[in-house]
């Protein structure tokens, strides 16, 4: 079976923040906010092409979704059942699916898939709908994973694959930061750990750092608070939360899990197993 992708759809918002306020709450966070600043926060659907078949989208979801939510988006033990999700019954022609699947929630741990253009966007829209659609017409439903088909990958085709083509080496090392993770985590959580180390993080800070130049020259440094094509936002030395739009801009964003969201496009389904079976070796 493909496994669990950790994708969680979750609905963006949009907020304009002006230069007078000092203090104000923004999604249930207290966000302090310099007075010389308009700050900005930008969300919302955009124009929907026309919806593709669904074929076309069922290979897109299957390779950047399917590991979280199920090939056939009913979900998994490590992501929602769409079919029966809010956002995807209020969803109008990809209004707030869109979004979501571009700009992702890097603060939850879901990637943005930004390179994917309108047509995929609306393929992998148009696919939900219409396993929504087979779901609501047929009542029987499975939605754990068999830990046994996670066992089917190769010890020696893993190390492989650690130590060249999935570039896995060049970040960790078997006997540092990796040792003892099949004693830590075993089998499906060991599996979510490794395709989106973002997830679940709870407390811990997004890793993420944001070098930025305004107009007038200043250099501004922090860590990344939200990103999409329109706006840029992070947090800087002092805690204040600061955004711009990003045509005002230049900025730098260096992310140390940008290499795991890369890698979801490439593994195949081989890969992923032969890896987690290498990594299970690693007590």
């Amino acid at each position: 079976m493909a496994g669990v992708w950790l994708l969680v759809l979750a609905q963006l918002g949009s907020v304009r923040l002006q230069a007078d306020q000092h203090q104000v709450r923004l999604n249930q966070h207290q966000v302090r906010l310099k007075p010389d600043t308009t700050y900005y926060r930008y969300g919302g659907a955009q124009g929907a092409p026309a919806q593709p078949a669904a074929p076309a989208g069922q290979a897109i979801f299957a390779s950047r979704c399917g590991f979280c939510h199920g090939r056939d988006a009913a979900g998994g033990e490590g992501g929602p059942d769409l079919t029966v999700s809010v956002l995807v019954s209020t969803d109008v022609n990809g209004d707030k699916l869109m979004p979501v699947i571009r700009d992702g929630r890097i603060d939850k741990g879901m990637p943005a898939f930004a390179t994917l253009g309108a047509s995929d966007l609306s393929a992998v829209v148009a696919f939900i709908h219409d396993q929504k659609k087979k779901a609501e017409s047929n009542p029987g439903r499975r939605r754990s994973v068999d830990l046994a088909d996670l066992q089917t990958g190769n010890v020696e085709a893993g190390r492989a694959y650690f130590n060249g083509a999935g570039g896995c080496a060049r970040c960790h090392k078997p006997d540092g930061d990796l040792a003892g993770i099949a004693s830590r985590l075993r089998g499906l959580a060991l599996m979510q750990r490794m395709l989106n180390p973002g997830a679940n993080r709870g407390q811990k800070p997004n890793p993420a750092t944001v070098t930025l130049i305004v107009r007038t020259g200043e250099t501004i440094t922090g860590r990344l608070a939200y990103r999409d094509e329109f706006t840029i936002a992070l947090i800087d030395a002092s805690g204040w939360y600061r955004s711009w739009p990003t045509s005002s801009v230049r900025f730098t964003v260096d992310d140390p899990l940008d290499a795991h969201r890369a890698q979801l496009a490439q593994y195949t389904d081989a890969d992923m197993h032969d890896v987690l079976a290498y990594l299970q070796t690693l007590r």
